[in-house]
């Protein structure tokens, strides 16, 4: 449903250059009605995202440069645009997200994080994690969403300035 949604507008936009419109207009319909369909909720679901729906998502963004620029590389279409992939992207947001919603002491979410590890400690070693995270005994377990968060949360805790 979503994707033939996406790809009525990836037609739409042909229309618009066909018709005349100028490269900035599709790069703002695309960054302001496309894109945002794309990433809708992205945190969420980011981490766990198979290569192959990854690469489906990233070929509507191809396709929409293709639309756009009229260039086979999709690199040099994105820095002309100014816009990064989606998996960037999608990594973006889900920290920002993340920094915003979770790690803020005020949020409704932050009693959710496991424990802090002593400052004493964390401090002295190389490879240090910021929170108690608990010990899994299967896979099973370890690929689950809590625990992936917790690590990735860790993670940006401990390369995040404002909360240290």
């Amino acid at each position: 449903m979503i994707l033939a949604v996406l790809l009525s507008c990836g037609n739409f936009l042909k229309l618009l250059k066909h018709s005349g419109a100028f490269v900035n207009d599709l790069l703002c319909f695309y960054t302001s009605v496309v894109r945002p369909v794309l990433e809708y909720a992205c945190p969420v679901w980011h981490s766990s995202l198979t290569a192959g729906q990854h690469e489906t998502l990233e070929s509507l963004q191809k396709r929409t440069m293709r639309i756009i620029f009229n260039h086979d590389d999709y690199t040099i279409s994105l820095i002309i645009a100014g816009i990064d992939n989606l998996e960037t992207r999608r990594e973006h947001l889900a920290e920002q997200f993340f920094l915003r919603n979770v790690l803020n002491e005020k949020s409704s979410l932050h009693y959710l994080l496991p424990n802090k590890c002593d400052v004493n400690i964390v401090n002295r070693l190389r490879h240090a994690k910021t929170f108690e995270l608990s010990q899994t005994r299967t896979e099973r377990l370890k690929n689950r969403s809590s625990h992936t968060v917790l690590h990735i949360s860790s993670s940006i805790y401990g390369r995040c300035t404002l909360f240290n």
